[in-house]
């Protein structure tokens, strides 16, 4: 299986921000995770047409404005897709303020609806393979990151990044229960695990977990 779970990374201009495309080989269905500004959502959706993938899910880490960007251009793509995300997070999809963009001049509202919530601790499939929801709230309400084992990778959104954690001066923010979520749900997890962020490059488990100033203080 290890082989067979393949993460593609589109990096959008603006803010850096890290989408990723799921697939498993053998299985034309890909989740899209957390689809940002333009030109990501033609980027993601040129690659499933040319791959002749199906967008099955949308997956998202959490509502901030850089995260959600692309949501409704993925939807009108490909409407039967699923959108996911913590129902802690789940207000902010259609909240300027909450989402952040307002400060930026965006005013972005997502009209599109959750199909349903990422609860911390269940599991998700994608295909044969199968990946565990943790909860890495404390830079939002209700951050989520996505840990698949026998591919050996987590994706963490904007809680964990090479040499960093996500800022908690946002509102809803919560440096305290970051450290402790990062600490308990991501480096208990093997050290060899990939870990892709929201931005960034990839790093490990073990880097992290050794060298990270904010969690070897």
């Amino acid at each position: 299986m290890s082989t067979t779970v393949r993460i593609l990374t589109f990096t959008e201009p603006m803010f850096g921000e890290n989408a990723y495309v799921a697939s498993v080989g053998g299985y034309d269905g890909v989740w899209v995770i957390d689809p940002g500004l333009p030109p990501q959502p033609d980027e993601i959706d040129r690659y499933a047409r040319q791959h002749g993938r199906r967008v099955e899910a949308i997956l998202l880490t959490h509502g901030h404005a850089d995260h959600i960007a692309g949501v409704d251009a993925i939807r009108h793509s490909w409407p039967a897709a699923e959108l996911l995300i913590s129902r802690e997070d789940a207000a902010m999809l259609a909240d300027p303020q909450a989402n952040l963009s307002a400060p930026f001049g965006l005013s972005l509202r997502v009209a599109s609806e959750p199909s349903g919530y990422l609860d911390a601790g269940t599991r998700l499939s994608l295909g044969p393979s199968c990946w565990d929801v943790l909860d890495t709230s404390g830079h939002s309400p209700g951050g989520r990151s996505f840990y698949c084992a026998d591919a050996g990778l987590v994706i963490t959104g904007d809680a964990l990044f090479a040499g960093s954690i996500g800022r908690t001066d946002f509102p809803g923010g919560d440096l305290d229960q970051l450290l402790d979520n990062i600490r308990r749900n991501l480096l208990s997890l093997p050290g060899e695990t990939r870990v892709y962020s929201g931005h960034g490059p990839v790093t490990t488990i073990e880097k992290e977990r050794t060298s990270n100033p904010f969690l070897t203080e």
